[in-house]
């Protein structure tokens, strides 16, 4: 079988190419170039060229051709403007799962999908294509399971995917990179926003949006704390970067109408707490799910909420966790799993606000 092994540079992918290889996959590398060095030249040297020095050698040792595919312009329309859009009207947006869904697994396979049998990545998660339908089930490293990542594939695209890492550790992954003496067996994982490399959130931010400054305003009383640079640089929940002093503060809510960011001392105000919120966009991997109880996740990590779910409409349905979070936002996806089993997603639209 033929194999397509998305490579980043990163002991992840790489790992996941030698492990494809030796399962008998005939593999040839693609590393995606979606950087924007144009948007970020005051930076100098770009800051990717180093993943694909890795990249490079990693094939170089597994005698795999790699093949640079850029994709800057389909990223920017599919993904980056997104981003963009999400932030400026006060949401939180993940970019990633995005990524995964419309270039890695989407203009990425409209380009080689017919001389290939598998895509091959880095991902910590696991397909069974035994039954008639393809099923996504999480990674035993509740830390590095990226199924919330990939929520938004569809059925063909799950067939499609081979996550060679999908029953492993991180620590397990890190032994088979010193077994096959990987070059990148002693790179750091990578952190942030996939197209974003080690450029800061903040800069990629004022680069497109630049700076609006308007108050802080702690909530409880109205009273004005300090000045922000723009309500798109904060999230709801976040409780650094505001320069306050007497905290620890939290971000409660944004106005984005009046660019005034509120804040308060209370991560979730215990009288109101903010376990509510509905939800559309969904993306089933097999038949629309009945409501009832699920596990769900509001982001990537390894805690998961006991939920009650039921459907308000075909296209909108309402989410109740069993406990609160701070940091529930417009614009999150909220990931639906029974056990091990991922079924789907769907996007945060609306959330219920404690302090109202």
């Amino acid at each position: 079988m033929k194999a397509a092994a998305l490579l980043s540079g990163g002991v992840d992918s790489s790992t996941a190419l030698r492990l494809a290889q030796e399962a008998g996959y005939n593999v040839e590398a693609y590393y995606l170039k979606i950087w924007l060095q144009d948007d970020f030249a005051f930076l100098g040297e770009c800051p990717w060229e180093e993943d694909v020095r890795y990249a490079r050698a990693v094939c170089e040792q597994a005698g795999v051709k790699l093949n640079l595919l850029p994709l800057q312009d389909e990223y920017w329309e599919r993904v980056v403007s997104y981003t963009i859009r999400e932030i400026k009207e006060g949401r939180t947006p993940n970019p990633d799962v995005f990524c995964n869904s419309l270039v890695k697994f989407g203009v990425f396979v409209d380009r080689v999908g017919d001389s290939i049998d598998r895509v091959v990545t880095g991902h910590y998660a696991r397909v069974d294509r035994s039954g008639a339908e393809a099923r996504l089930f999480r990674s035993p490293d509740p830390v590095k399971d990226q199924t919330y990542f990939l929520a938004y594939l569809s059925q063909a695209q799950l067939r499609l995917a081979d996550f060679p890492l999908g029953t492993l550790t991180k620590r397990e992954v890190r032994a088979l990179a010193e077994h096959f003496n990987l070059p990148s067996k002693h790179k750091k994982d990578s952190q942030g926003i996939c197209f974003l490399g080690q450029i800061k959130f903040r800069d990629f931010v004022k680069s497109h949006l630049g700076d609006a400054p308007g108050a802080i305003v702690e909530v409880e009383t109205g009273k004005t704390l300090g000045e922000h640079p723009g309500y798109y640089y904060f999230t709801i929940g976040q409780r650094s970067g505001l320069g306050l002093s007497g905290g620890p503060w939290y971000v409660v809510r944004k106005d984005a109408g009046a660019n005034v960011v509120y804040v308060s001392h209370k991560a979730a105000l215990p009288d109101r707490p903010r376990r509510r919120f509905e939800v559309e966009d969904f993306n089933w991997f097999v038949e629309a799910p009945p409501d009832g109880r699920y596990d769900v996740k509001i982001r990537h990590g390894a805690r998961l909420f006991g939920a009650d779910f039921s459907r308000l409409s075909d296209d909108r349905g309402a989410v109740t966790l069993d406990e609160p979070d701070p940091g529930v936002a417009a614009g999150q996806f909220a990931v639906f799993y029974r056990g091990e089993e991922c079924v789907g997603g769907a996007k945060i639209t609306e959330y219920e606000d404690p302090l109202e």
